[in-house]
């Protein structure tokens, strides 16, 4: 069952027969319906972040397609390792699955221990999404732009706290790249996921954080009314659900 070439989610969705490239090294027997009971699907974050609702929305069409059971397992913690762990101890039946971000491919560089193999244990089966980042501000904080962020940042003693949804996580990355090129000092709160981060963002208890816009569907129809509208997003284009905010 080597060198597939992975596939993109128009196609996944397209031809059913291509789930079972999920299961590294399934056996004979698996090779017939499929799927002939539930599929536990494991997001490796809390619900109500970016990689939950992409992944309940296309795993609840997918089963709707094909009148079959996925059920959703959110395992959140130590920036995806733990859900990782054990999806490659599960056995490779194509009944035990993983829908993970970008964590999954920077944890290598992150932990010299794993306890899998990132290469070994998983197969790569198709692009669920693209997305961009947003940057949202308490609505105590009184910047208006990115600009207004990094003077901020620079008036600052001891710079500012900046929420992510785990470590190696596309926030997590994101926040060093913003924090390299303005020259600012910016302070990392990893969280479990991008829903306990968002509710802190809310409450105030951080200040900043940059999710990603499937968060602000998840959570309601309008930004949340103690964030402010976002002041730039990642990427040459404005995001569709960005209308309101100020361009950075």
């Amino acid at each position: 069952m080597r060198h597939r070439v992975p596939l993109t989610r128009r196609e996944f969705l397209a031809f059913p027969a291509a789930l079972p490239l999920a299961a590294a090294t399934a056996p004979a027997s698996a090779q017939g319906a499929y799927p002939a009971r539930p599929v536990k699907v494991v997001i490796p974050y809390p619900p109500a972040g970016g990689a939950d609702t992409v992944g309940r929305l296309l795993f609840q069409k997918l089963g709707e397609m094909w009148g079959a059971q996925f059920v959703i397992d959110n395992r959140g913690g130590a920036g995806g390792t733990i859900a990782a762990a054990a999806v490659a101890k599960a056995e490779r039946d194509g009944y035990s699955i993983m829908y993970d971000a970008t964590a999954h491919s920077v944890n290598p560089s992150l932990y010299a221990n794993l306890p899998y193999d990132t290469v070994k244990d998983f197969q790569p089966v198709f692009l669920g999404a693209i997305i961009t980042n947003l940057m949202l501000a308490n609505k105590s904080v009184e910047a208006q732009s990115v600009a207004d962020v990094i003077v901020l940042a620079k008036a600052t003693p001891g710079g500012l706290d900046w929420a992510s949804s785990g470590n190696g996580t596309v926030q997590h990355l994101a926040l060093e790249m913003f924090r390299h090129r303005a020259g600012i000092k910016l302070n990392h709160i990893p969280y479990r996921g991008g829903g306990p981060a968002l509710n802190d963002l809310i409450g105030g208890q951080v200040k900043f954080f940059s999710p990603t816009p499937p968060l602000r569907s998840a959570t309601s129809r309008r930004a949340p009314s103690n964030a402010s509208p976002t002041p730039a997003a990642a990427g040459s284009r404005r995001f569709p659900t960005c209308r309101r905010s100020r361009k950075g």
